[in-house]
């Protein structure tokens, strides 16, 4: 990682330990057999008193959408007055931001506390496996950890939280929790997780438990059905999209004069939530907010008191950085985290809806691990230009030379490579006028950069925080 000649030498110490663990979020995911498994993150969990099981949880797995739906689910129960932990990764600029409270990112002397705590731990696992053929514990293993502790530090009433990729094998999977959510099944990680819908769909429904209440926003047949079958045999009753809940989506008027999200009708199989204003810009935020409040549903009838006024509170103050974040006008300038095809399919149609005129400039890097030429076939036929770039911070990114023989050979046009995001932006902004638009896309760790630049900060507020 970079380090700042601002460190504290203390948080610099704890983030190399933290860092110089087994990351995958570095080296890509293995497939399944060969790494990931469950008991060594209970173990590890049973050596510091087993946290996870004094809370109460909403698990969120899904291909795209869990992150949004997970802040949604949490502004919506902070805003009813009940402290809420929330659990996200991966992180855009601090570590600490995968563990907020009230939407309020631990602090870095909670960080460096929570470290030591967890490393006694560690290190006796690692002493443990040193004499078989299995690893001690992984980066996303000890924070995920870390984040359960400092729930139970912050004596949360509620946690929500987000699982890393997947769902049977994800180091989150150890817990117990109230509510089990799927957002949405697409083709992502699927060297790890299977070749089809249908075996997607079977991983994300691993995170289903018996007894316990289940939301679902998955309507592709092959995957509806997997985790029909997933949950019928854990007993879990199971609330879906389209069967026990519905929206309709009401787009934002023309002409436009800032971008607007548009408006959502949710009735579930209890309630009638009314119009809401989306929170987050898209189309397919509408579906996002449709399977938090029916989770917000299923969580008042176990008792939990969460109202419309309270979720319209919750909403009305919640940001979620780099999804489809503006962050400039004249030219409009949006950051957006995508690195799917899915996502970039539901980025291109909220620039459609939300800058229907605008004269476009795509910046873009990826990830080896990505489907190129899916995400840039969505998004190519949006774009005036195309600048092509790397992040920096980590060594999974593509070189922007190969990006750009990519989009010659799909639609002929010549890409501008740059070697940095700093380049990139100023080249952009150079050929870009000012009703125009750019966007920064392919990858959080782009837009966690770009973020950073445009900013021109070394940091950035924290989850759930308004920015200025």
């Amino acid at each position: 990682m970079i380090r700042r000649p601002d460190m504290n030498v203390d948080y610099q110490d704890r983030l190399d330990f933290l860092y110089g663990r087994l990351n995958y979020e570095w080296l890509g995911m293995p497939k399944l057999t060969e790494e990931l498994r469950l008991g060594r993150m209970r173990k590890l969990l049973r050596l510091l008193g087993d946290p996870h099981e004094s809370l109460r949880i909403i698990h969120v797995a899904g291909t795209k959408g869990k992150g949004s739906t997970s802040v949604m689910i949490a502004a919506a129960l902070s805003a009813s007055g009940l402290r809420t932990g929330l659990f996200c990764s991966p992180h855009l600029h601090r570590l600490e931001e995968r563990f907020s409270v009230d939407g309020e990112a631990a602090t870095a002397d909670e960080l460096i506390a929570l470290t030591d705590a967890v490393r006694p731990a560690v290190e006796t696992l690692d002493a443990v496996c040193a004499d078989s053929r299995y690893r001690g514990p992984t980066f996303f293993e000890i924070t995920t950890a870390m984040g359960l502790l400092h729930f139970q530090r912050k004596q949360t009433g509620a946690v929500v939280l987000e699982v890393g990729m997947g769902g049977r094998l994800d180091s989150t999977n150890v817990v117990h929790p109230e509510l089990a959510v799927i957002t949405t099944i697409s083709f992502d990680h699927i060297r790890q997780l299977g070749t089809t819908l249908g075996a997607i769909a079977t991983e994300k429904a691993g995170i289903l438990k018996r007894d316990c209440p289940a939301i679902s926003g998955v309507t592709a047949p092959e995957a509806r059905d997997a985790i029909r079958h997933v949950a019928a045999q854990r007993r879990c009753h199971l609330r879906e999209l389209d069967c026990d809940f519905r929206y309709q989506y009401t787009p934002p008027g023309t002409p436009l004069t800032r971008p607007t999200a548009g408006r959502v009708h949710v009735n579930t199989w209890r309630t009638d939530w009314g119009e809401i204003e989306l929170p987050l810009l898209g189309p397919h935020q509408a579906g996002n907010v449709a399977v938090a409040l029916a989770s917000l549903d299923v969580l008042a009838e176990r008792g939990w008191n969460v109202g419309r006024d309270a979720v319209v509170r919750g909403f009305a103050s919640l940001r979620w950085p780099a999804r489809v974040e503006v962050l400039g006008e004249a030219p409009w300038l949006v950051v957006d985290s995508s690195h799917n095809v899915a996502s970039a399919e539901a980025l291109a149609s909220t620039l459609q809806v939300c800058f229907p005129t605008t004269r476009r400039t795509l910046i873009f890097g990826t990830s080896r691990d990505k489907d190129l030429r899916g995400q840039l076939q969505a998004l190519l036929p949006l774009f005036d230009q195309v600048i092509v770039t790397r992040y920096l911070e980590n060594p999974r990114s593509v070189a922007p030379e190969e990006i750009a023989r990519t989009i010659e050979e799909l639609d002929g046009r010549v890409a501008l490579a740059t070697a940095d995001p700093a380049e990139a932006l100023a080249l952009a902004r150079q050929r870009t006028g000012p009703d125009g638009l750019i966007c920064v896309t392919g990858s959080l760790f782009l837009a966690a950069e770009a973020r950073a630049l445009i900013l021109n900060e070394e940091g950035a507020p924290a989850v759930g925080q308004i920015l200025a």
